[in-house]
C-alpha cells in the first residue's frame, strides 16, 4: 500500500514552466519517494496527441535523471535510460486540451483524476485568477490542494481579492503560493545555521551587523521571455517575491518549530516591519536597463531591441532596493536587495557585513577588513571572512576565509516545492497575508518608477551595473 496517493493536475502543462521546471522536479521527487502513487494529468491550450504528451513528459524526466546522475552513461536510447519507476508514471499520465477558465473543461479534468488532486496553476496571474473564480463554483474533491505560481496577483489589491476568492472554498492550509526559492536547500539550511549555533545567532542584530546585501545577478538576458518579463521587470520578477522571502528567513526571530504556522508567522512579522531606507523611496530604490554588450562569447542587443519588448513600458532589467526592518533587532541596518539580468558575473549570495572591531590594540597592523558571513544561494556554500594573524610577521593582520559546503539535499528546488504540495505541507509556501505584504513593500517603489521620479539608468550587458551605483561588490 502506498504511503500517499494523489493526482498532480497541471494547468498550463504544455508551457515552458512545466517542461523546464515542474516535470523535472517531479522526476527527482518520485525517485526519492518510491512508495508514493502519483498520477500525472496535464492540461493546456496546445493540441497534443497522447504520444506527444508522453514524449514531452519522458524527455523532461530523462533530462532530470541525467542531471542528477551524470555518471550514468545509460543505454543507447532514452527509454532504456529512464528508470522503470518513471516510465510507469509516464505511461499512466494523460493530457487534455482545455480552456482552464471553462467550468465544463475543468470538471472534465477533475473527472480524469483518480485521487484527490493537487492542482498546479502554471499559468499567467490573470488566467489563474479567472480559473480560480470558476473553480469556486465547482464541487471539488475533499482533499483538493491548489498551488499558485508567483506573482500572486498583480498588486496588493488583486492579491487580497484572490485570497478572498480562494478562502471562499479552500482553507489556507490547502493553498500553496509557490516560491521555489524557499525550496532551495540553501534557504532551508539557513534555519540550521542561525538557530542551531549559539556562536552565530547572537551576532545577527544591529549591535554587530553593519549591512546585509542579498544579490541575485544573472548573466542571462531576456532568453525569449518578453511576453511575461516585459510587463513584470526585475523588481516584480525577483525582489517582490523571491528576495523578500529570503530576507524574511535571514531576519526573522527563531520560530518555536519549523511547522508551517510557526515559520510563516515569523516571516510575516519581518515583512510587516519593512520600510524604505530613510523613508525615501526615490533614494532607496534604483532601476536600470541593459544596453548592447558582450558576456563571454555571447553578444546581446539592447533590451529595447529584444524580440517582443515594448520600449515605451520602461521595463527595468536591474532593480536595487535598500530597506530597513524597523524592529528591535534590525533597526538602523540597511538591507539591500538586488537582482538583474545580462550582468558580467553570476552572483547569487547573501552577504552579512559586520561592524569594525571597536578597538584594535596598538602594535597590530595590516589590511584590516570587515568580517563577513557570505552564504551562496547557488552553489550551496558558506564562507566566514575573518581578520587573523597571518603567516610571516605575527604582528600583521591578514584576512582569511573559513569555508563549508551545505548539504545540497536530494531534491531540486521544484522537487521540494512539489513534495510540500502533494503531501499537503505548507511550510515552504507563502501565506496569504505575506503575499499581500510583499506587494505593499514594493508598491511605493513601483509608483515612483511609474511617475518617473526615479530615473531609469543604463548599463552595458556584461558590465557590473550602471556607473555611479554601489554595485555591492567588495
Amino acid at each position: 500500500m502506498s504511503s500517499l496517493q494523489t493526482t498532480l493536475l497541471i494547468l498550463g502543462a504544455s508551457g515552458d514552466l512545466s517542461k523546464r521546471l515542474l516535470l523535472p522536479g517531479l522526476a527527482t521527487l518520485l525517485e526519492v519517494k518510491e512508495d508514493w502513487d502519483v498520477q500525472l494529468v496535464g492540461a493546456g491550450t496546445e493540441d497534443l496527441s497522447d504520444d506527444d504528451w508522453k514524449r514531452l513528459v519522458h524527455d523532461a524526466f530523462e533530462n532530470a535523471q541525467a542531471s542528477r546522475n551524470e555518471e550514468d552513461e545509460g543505454a543507447h536510447d532514452g527509454t532504456e535510460r529512464l528508470s522503470a519507476r518513471l516510465r510507469a508514471v509516464v505511461e499512466a499520465s494523460s493530457y487534455r486540451k482545455s480552456d482552464v477558465t471553462s467550468a465544463d473543461d475543468l470538471e472534465a479534468l477533475l473527472a480524469d483524476c483518480h485521487h484527490d488532486p493537487a492542482v498546479y496553476f502554471a499559468l499567467p496571474p490573470a488566467v489563474t485568477e479567472k480559473s480560480c473564480e470558476v473553480l469556486a463554483h465547482i464541487d471539488l474533491p475533499a482533499g483538493t490542494r491548489f498551488a499558485l505560481e508567483k506573482p500572486f496577483g498583480t498588486d496588493a489589491r488583486s492579491a487580497e481579492h484572490l485570497n478572498d476568492v480562494l478562502h471562499g472554498f479552500l482553507p489556507e492550509e490547502r493553498i500553496h503560493r509557490v516560491d521555489h526559492f524557499l525550496g532551495r536547500s540553501t534557504v532551508l539550511n539557513l534555519l540550521g545555521l542561525r538557530f542551531a549555533n549559539r556562536i552565530i545567532e547572537p551576532l545577527l542584530s544591529s549591535q554587530h551587523v553593519e549591512r546585509i546585501d542579498i544579490v541575485y545577478d544573472e548573466t542571462l538576458g531576456l532568453e525569449g521571455r518578453a511576453r511575461y518579463y516585459d510587463k513584470a521587470g526585475a523588481l516584480v520578477d525577483m525582489i517582490q517575491s523571491h528576495l523578500l522571502q529570503v530576507m524574511a528567513v535571514v531576519a526573522m526571530e527563531a520560530p518555536a518549530s519549523i511547522d508551517a504556522d510557526d515559520l510563516r508567522t515569523q516571516k510575516e512579522l519581518v515583512l510587516r516591519a519593512v520600510r524604505p531606507w530613510g523613508g525615501d523611496v526615490v533614494a532607496a530604490g534604483r532601476r536600470a536597463r541593459y544596453t548592447a554588450g558582450s558576456i563571454g562569447d555571447r553578444t546581446l542587443p539592447s533590451y529595447v531591441d529584444e524580440d517582443g519588448v515594448d520600449p515605451s513600458l520602461g521595463t527595468e532589467t536591474l532593480a536595487q532596493l535598500t530597506l530597513e526592518v524597523a524592529n528591535w533587532r534590525w533597526a538602523g541596518v540597511p538591507i539591500t536587495l538586488r537582482s538583474g539580468k545580462a550582468l558580467g558575473q553570476q552572483r547569487r549570495e547573501i552577504v552579512i557585513t559586520f561592524k569594525d572591531s571597536p578597538h584594535v590594540p596598538d602594535g597590530l597592523t595590516g589590511a584590516e577588513r570587515p568580517d563577513r558571513l557570505r552564504i551562496w544561494i547557488a552553489p550551496d556554500e558558506l564562507q566566514l571572512e575573518l581578520n587573523v594573524n597571518g603567516p610571516g610577521d605575527p604582528y600583521t593582520i591578514d584576512h582569511t576565509q573559513l569555508e563549508v559546503q551545505f548539504n545540497p539535499g536530494r531534491l531540486s528546488a521544484y522537487g521540494e516545492v512539489l513534495a510540500g504540495v502533494l503531501e499537503g505541507d505548507a511550510t515552504l509556501s507563502v501565506r496569504g497575508d505575506s503575499a499581500v505584504q510583499g506587494w505593499k513593500v514594493v508598491e511605493p517603489f513601483l509608483q515612483a518608477w511609474r511617475d518617473g521620479t526615479t530615473p531609469l539608468d543604463d548599463y552595458a550587458a556584461g558590465s557590473v551595473g550602471p556607473d555611479g551605483w554601489d554595485n555591492l561588490d567588495d
